[in-house]
C-alpha cells in the first residue's frame, strides 16, 4: 500500500500530456484545494438523496468520508475514488417504507445489500471480472438501472411534485437551463445549484405571499394553512456548530432485504464502470484490482448503514473533476473525506439540508429519478445491445413493465415479491433462460463487452 506521495515536478503544473499518478502529488496547499473540489462535487448528490430516503443527511455526509477512506485503504490506493450516497437504493427503500419499513428497517437491508456486494467482490477477486460480464452482461443492467429509475416516477409525480406544483415547475426548469448553460465545475454540480435556487424560490413566494391553493400537503392530501412559509429555518437557529449526528442500530427482516437486492447489480455496473474509467485515464491496468474495489464498496456501505447512514458508490462527478483537472492522486480523496467528516459534525449544516421544501425536491426528482433511468439506455448504447433480438427484447421489456407498474406477485399470505424486486428476477433470470433456450442464430451482440457507471 502507497503511502507517502511523491512530489511530481516542481509540486505546482501539470505539463502538457502528464497526469498526477494516484501515488503522485502537488504541493499541499493544492492537494487541498483539489480535495475541497471533490467535497464540492459529491456534495449535491450525496445529501439529496439521504433527505429522499427519510434517511439523516448529515450522518450520510459524515460516513461517506469514513466510506471512502476505507474504500482507498482496501484498494491500496490504486483506484482514486469518492464514495458518496448511491441513488439506486432510492427505489427499494421508497418500497420498505411503503411496507411499513421504519429508518431501521431501511439501513438493515442496505446492510445486508453492502454484504452481497462485498462477496461479490471477493468472488470476482479470486475468479477475475470475466464473471462479472457472464452473469450480468449490459443488456441485462441496462435494464435494471432503468427500471430502478423509472419505478421512482410516482415519488416524485405524487409525493414531492404536489407539495407546490409551481416551485417544483421552476425548480425543474431552472436546473435544466443550468445543465446545459453551465461549463466546467459548476456544471458538475447542477443538481446542487438546482436546490440553491429552488430555495431562493421558495423563499421569494414566501416574500410575495403566494401561498395559494395549489400547495398541497403530501400528508394529507389538502392545501396548506394560509400564512404556512415554504422556508423554515427556525430548526438552523436552534442547531449546534458541533456535534454527532444521530445514528441507530439496523434491523432485519428478509422480505425488505428482497426490495433492496437490484441495488447491488447497479453498484456492480458503477465499480466496474468506474475501474475501467479511471484505468483509460491513468493508462494502468485496474483488472486485478475490480474485486477489491467491490469488497471496498460493499464494507463502506456496511460501515454506514450500521450506524444508520447511506448506502454508498464509486461517484461519477468526482471522475469528471480528475479528468479536468489531469490530478488522479488519491492524497486528493483523503483531503476530501476529512472535510466530508468535519461536514457531517455540524448539526447546524444539517438543519440547512433539512429545510428544503418538498416543492423544490418535487422539481429535482423529476429530473434525477429521469437520469438515473436514462443511464440504462446509456449502458445499452455504449455495448450496442442488440434489441431486433427476442432474447434481449422480450425478458428485458417485460422485467421494466413489471416494475414501472409497481406489480405484485404473492408468493404466500405474508410474503410477496413486487415492484423493482419482481421486474429484476423477470429482467434477470428471463434473459439467461431465453439466451439458453435460443438457437445459435439469435445469440449476437449480446454487448457483453461493455459495462457503464450510475451513482
Amino acid at each position: 500500500m502507497a503511502f507517502g506521495w511523491k512530489l511530481a515536478g516542481d509540486g505546482k503544473n501539470v505539463g502538457a500530456g502528464e497526469v498526477i499518478r494516484p501515488d503522485e502529488r502537488l504541493s499541499y496547499g493544492r492537494m487541498i484545494g483539489l480535495g475541497a473540489q471533490h467535497v464540492m462535487a459529491m456534495f449535491g448528490a450525496t445529501f439529496v438523496f439521504p433527505l429522499i430516503m427519510g434517511l439523516d443527511p448529515n450522518l450520510a455526509v459524515m460516513m461517506s468520508g469514513v466510506a471512502t477512506i476505507l474504500f482507498l485503504l482496501i484498494v491500496g490506493n490504486r483506484v482514486p475514488s469518492y464514495l458518496g450516497t448511491s441513488a439506486s437504493f432510492v427505489g427499494g427503500v421508497a418500497a420498505i417504507r411503503a411496507g411499513g419499513g421504519n429508518s431501521a428497517a431501511v439501513t438493515g437491508a442496505i446492510l445486508i445489500a453492502g454484504l452481497l456486494l462485498a462477496l461479490v467482490g471477493v468472488l470476482v477477486h479470486f475468479v477475475g471480472g470475466a464473471v462479472v460480464n457472464k452473469v450480468l452482461p449490459p443488456a441485462v443492467t441496462g435494464a435494471v438501472v432503468m427500471l430502478i429509475g423509472f419505478n421512482l416516477a410516482p415519488v416524485a409525480a405524487k409525493i414531492y411534485w404536489p407539495q407546490d406544483q409551481w416551485v417544483a415547475f421552476i425548480t425543474m426548469v431552472g436546473t435544466l437551463i443550468m445543465a446545459v448553460v453551465l461549463r466546467g465545475f459548476l456544471s458538475r454540480i447542477t443538481i446542487f445549484l438546482g436546490l440553491i435556487f429552488g430555495f431562493i424560490v421558495s423563499w421569494l413566494f414566501d416574500i410575495a405571499k403566494l401561498n395559494g391553493y395549489d400547495r398541497i400537503s403530501a400528508a394529507t392530501g389538502k392545501p396548506f394553512p394560509t400564512g404556512t412559509h415554504r422556508v423554515d429555518l427556525s430548526g438552523v437557529k436552534d442547531a449546534a456548530w458541533f456535534g454527532m449526528p444521530g445514528t441507530h442500530s439496523p434491523t432485519f427482516h428478509a422480505s425488505f432485504v428482497l426490495l433492496v437486492i437490484p441495488a447491488v447489480i447497479a453498484l456492480i455496473a458503477e465499480n466496474t464502470g468506474h475501474v475501467k474509467a479511471v484505468a483509460q485515464m491513468t493508462g494502468e491496468n485496474l483488472d486485478d484490482v475490480l474485486g477489491r474495489a467491490l469488497i471496498g464498496d460493499g464494507v463502506g456501505t456496511m460501515i454506514a448503514s450500521a450506524v444508520g447512514g447511506s448506502p454508498t458508490t464509486t461517484y461519477a462527478e468526482n471522475i469528471g473533476v480528475m479528468a479536468a483537472t489531469r490530478v488522479y492522486s488519491t492524497l486528493a480523496y483523503y483531503i476530501a473525506a476529512i472535510f466530508a467528516i468535519l461536514f457531517g459534525l455540524s448539526p447546524k449544516f444539517g438543519a440547512i439540508i433539512t429545510a428544503v421544501p418538498g416543492g423544490v425536491l418535487g422539481g429535482i426528482t423529476a429530473i434525477l429519478y429521469g437520469m438515473i433511468g436514462l443511464l440504462g439506455a446509456k449502458i445499452w448504447i455504449e455495448a450496442r445491445v442488440d434489441f431486433s433480438s427476442p432474447v434481449n427484447l422480450v425478458p428485458l421489456a417485460a422485467g421494466i413493465i413489471l416494475a414501472v407498474g409497481d406489480v405484485t406477485m404473492k408468493i404466500t399470505n405474508t410474503f410477496s415479491i413486487a415492484g423493482i424486486a419482481a421486474g429484476t428476477i423477470v429482467a434477470v433470470l428471463g434473459w439467461h433462460l431465453a439466451n439458453f433456450l435460443a438457437p445459435e442464430s439469435m445469440k449476437h451482440k449480446h454487448g457483453a463487452e461493455s459495462m457503464s457507471q450510475i451513482h
